[in-house]
């Protein structure tokens, strides 16, 4: 005999483990293909040194950040039962990977899932204002964005942005 709980391995567990890997590879890929991907990491307030209108701690806790690639996630993730954590991990300039959280909230279970896609940024890309318009500085004339120029040539950095998905 074996005890089944609410939190035992099943087929309908994986099932719903794999409609959550879908859906973060679906909102990525969206991101990726309306444009709202990049906006979402330039999203990026210097003086605060942080993601706009993020908490003190740099990230965003309670919600996704107001951007269209949030918005997206806020539609598909922000309902009772799933969490999400969203992950910036890029070339620290020293040959290395750095990573940053954009969207935490909390510490993933066993059964997360995750995707990912790439934002190729160029040293022309502009840091958005807290409106998500152009603010007229560049990455590369940044002092403080979170990302180094990790490239010589006009590839500024390449960002990796993972979301973390899981029930609760």
């Amino acid at each position: 005999m074996t005890a089944v709980t609410p939190l035992s391995a099943s087929t309908s567990s994986q099932h719903l483990e794999n409609q959550q890997r879908e859906s973060a590879r679906g909102i990525l890929g969206a991101a990726a293909a309306n444009g709202s991907l990049e906006p979402a990491v330039l999203y990026w307030s210097g003086t605060a040194e942080r993601f706009h209108g993020a908490s003190d701690q740099g990230y965003y806790t309670s919600g996704a950040p107001e951007t269209a690639f949030g918005r997206m996630l806020g539609r598909s993730f922000d309902r009772g039962g799933v969490a999400y954590n969203v992950r910036l991990s890029f070339a620290d300039g020293s040959g290395g990977q750095e990573e940053i959280a954009m969207v935490y909230q909390g510490e993933p279970s066993d059964n997360a899932v995750s995707a990912t896609r790439t934002v190729v940024l160029l040293d022309d890309a502009q840091l958005l204002d807290a409106g998500g318009e152009p603010r007229g500085e560049t990455v590369r004339e940044s002092s403080r964005f979170y990302a180094p120029d990790a490239d010589s040539g006009s590839v500024y950095n390449v960002i990796r942005v993972e979301v973390v998905v899981w029930r609760i």
